[in-house]
């Protein structure tokens, strides 16, 4: 008796990695070719290893490694693979799902993808160190973009023994990441480590974080063993060594995937305007009513953000928060926009001309 579509998807090799219906259908045509289906586990220096039905290859990527860095391979992608041959090659790369992007600290403005076809993007932040909200939000607004699912796990949550003092850097979280749970865990004491593994037995997810969030700490955790190398942080400021170096996908024991990353020092935003928009979802709603459909929520009249701030229901530190992100994600864009650039230009000399004109008011009275 044939297998159902959804068992045949289940029984397939590939199904603990995320193999799928949507993944068969669209390989298919490779298939057709001789060509193996894989994903990739990991990436170093032109070549990928590739888990397929056959079990761990090693693929060159010369044949899918375009100029555009946005369509590099990287850990998570799924792609073609040839069935045999030394060396073997990746000769196509699937569409992706999702990509979790951020920006370089390159001149020529590029995007670097960090993992492709996540569901939930997991922001580790330590509480072995004072909150930076603002980074938070930074991470929040790539994982928004992404297109997966953000949480934001609170490591190290034993070292935080007052159950109060917990309750409220949860809730500082949970303002600054509105639609987004807050889950805190302690790696090593076990506190929290079933809900989130219960969370993320479904889909891939990939954990973000500056070194020293504890990241591994947790990714040991869940696969139940040391998988990941562990170094101390430093007691002054609570930042570790890089202990992971290498994007490292891993099958969890109770189901789902898991991509681990290098700390991530800069968190440049790319072409994340509507992550922004819902890092910031409660100032959006407001500027709704404004009174002026294109208000800057500085000095307009009928600002309905400025009063939701004298009225303190909205922090000031948000709406700077926000036109920061704002402005470096315009300031990205316009580098490979040209429209945006002129529209920039445009609002630069008006705003100018503005300045120029209320000084000559002031000057004036002062007559």
């Amino acid at each position: 008796m044939p297998l159902s579509s959804a068992s045949a998807a289940s029984a397939h090799p590939l199904a603990a990695y995320g193999w799928d219906d949507g993944w068969a259908r669209e390989f298919a045509p490779y298939g057709e070719r001789g060509l193996l289906p894989g994903r990739v586990v990991r990436v170093d220096r032109g070549q990928c290893d590739v888990v397929t039905p056959v079990g761990l290859v090693r693929a060159d990527t010369e044949f899918v490694t375009p100029r555009d860095p946005m369509r590099v391979v990287c850990t998570g992608d799924w792609v073609a693979v040839d069935a045999d041959g030394d060396p073997r090659y990746a000769r196509r790369v699937l569409e992706r799902r999702t990509a979790l992007v951020r920006s370089t600290s390159s001149e020529r403005s590029e995007g670097q993808v960090l993992a492709a076809n996540v569901d939930h993007a997991v922001i580790c932040v330590s509480l072995a160190v004072e909150l930076d909200l603002g980074r938070i939000e930074r991470f929040l607004a790539l994982a928004w973009e992404s297109g997966g699912q953000p949480l934001v796990v609170l490591t190290k949550a034993d070292l935080v023994p007052d159950v109060t003092t917990l309750s409220h850097l949860v809730q500082d979280v949970e303002t600054t990441a509105p639609g987004v749970q807050v889950l805190p865990v302690s790696s090593t004491a076990g506190e929290g480590v079933d809900v989130f593994r219960a969370i993320v037995s479904g889909g891939t997810s990939v954990l973000l974080g500056i070194s020293g969030a504890g990241k591994s700490t947790l990714t040991n955790a869940l696969i139940g063993e040391h998988v990941m190398d562990v170094r101390a942080t430093r007691d002054v400021d609570g930042k570790g060594r890089h202990t992971t170096t290498t994007r490292n996908l891993l099958v969890l024991p109770g189901g789902g995937v898991l991509i681990d990353t290098p700390g991530v020092r800069g968190v440049g935003l790319w072409d994340a305007e509507a992550g922004v928009g819902q890092v910031f979802s409660e100032i959006e709603e407001l500027a709704e009513h404004c009174r002026f459909h294109d208000c800057a929520h500085g000095a307009e009249p009928g600002c309905a953000v400025l009063a939701a701030i004298e009225e303190g229901t909205l922090p000031e530190r948000r709406l700077d928060s926000y036109r920061k992100l704002v402005r470096e994600n315009r300031r990205i864009v316009a580098k490979t926009d040209a429209r945006l650039r002129a529209e920039m230009l445009r609002d630069w000399k008006l705003k100018g001309a503005q300045g120029k004109a209320a000084m000559a008011a002031k000057r004036g009275n002062l007559r």
